[in-house]
């Protein structure tokens, strides 16, 4: 299962876990698999059937470019992180 590292801002969801581990072989299906077990979770992460633009995603350490068909694998790390913008 991938481990999944929660932000500050979204740890109430989690009863203020860091990191979570859930099942999932694409970004879209550890974000449905998320939303199973806490609540909530979906809602701060997408933006209709995309992610949020607040938000990036690295998985392993990279900067998720295929949105939600992005690959993860059983021992994937899972980042969600503020988007940065600027120039």
């Amino acid at each position: 299962m991938a481990i999944v590292y929660i932000p500050a801002l979204m740890r109430g969801l989690t009863g203020g876990a860091e990191k979570v581990t859930v099942p999932g072989s694409s970004l879209r299906q550890v974000i449905h698999n998320l939303e199973a077990v806490y609540p909530g979770m979906q809602a701060r992460l997408l933006q209709g059937d995309d992610l949020s633009p607040a938000l990036s995603v690295a998985v392993d350490g990279e900067v998720v470019r295929l949105g939600l068909l992005a690959p993860v694998g059983e021992q994937s790390e899972v980042h969600f992180l503020p988007a940065m913008s600027g120039g």
